[in-house]
C-alpha cells in the first residue's frame, strides 16, 4: 500500500536539493522547507531547531553537515530532518509522513532522521545519528 501523498515535490525542489547535494562550500547549510524553501547558509544544529514548529508538522530540513571524523577526515553528509511534533492530531502525522516519504524518495536522501521534541536537535544528538553511517 501506498503512503497519503499530500503534495507532490516540485521539479525545481528537487534541482534545489541536487545543487545543494552538490554544492562547493564547506560551512554547514540547510534549505529548510515549510511552506516555500527558505535557504540557510552557516547554521548550526542548534539554531535548526528554532525553525521548528513545535506542534505542528510541517517543516522539512534538507542539511548538510561538516562531520568531521576521529580520523581526521571530513565529510558532508546530507541529512533529511523531519519535525514529528508530540502531540499533534494523528491526521496530520499521516498526511506529513506520506509527504515526506515522497520527498525522500524523489531526492535520493538516505540519512533521515525524526526529530519528536525541537529540544532533542542538537550537534551532539546529529553527530551520534550520523556515527551509524560513518
Amino acid at each position: 500500500s501506498e503512503s497519503l501523498v499530500v503534495c507532490d515535490v516540485a521539479e525545481d525542489l528537487v534541482e534545489k536539493l541536487r545543487k545543494f547535494r552538490f554544492r562547493k562550500e564547506t560551512n554547514n547549510a540547510a534549505i529548510i522547507s515549510k511552506l516555500k524553501s527558505l535557504p540557510t547558509k552557516g547554521i548550526s544544529p542548534d539554531e535548526l531547531k528554532d525553525e521548528l514548529p513545535e506542534r505542528q508538522p510541517k517543516t522539512f530540513i534538507v542539511y548538510s553537515y561538516k562531520y568531521l571524523h576521529d580520523d581526521g577526515r571530513v565529510s558532508y553528509p546530507l541529512c533529511f530532518i523531519f519535525s514529528s511534533p508530540v502531540g499533534c492530531k494523528p491526521e496530520q502525522q499521516m498526511m506529513y509522513a506520506g509527504s515526506k516519504n515522497k520527498l525522500v524518495q524523489t531526492a535520493e536522501l538516505t540519512k533521515v532522521f525524526e526529530i519528536r521534541n525541537t529540544e532533542d536537535l542538537t550537534e551532539e544528538w546529529l553527530r551520534e545519528r550520523l556515527g551509524y553511517f560513518h
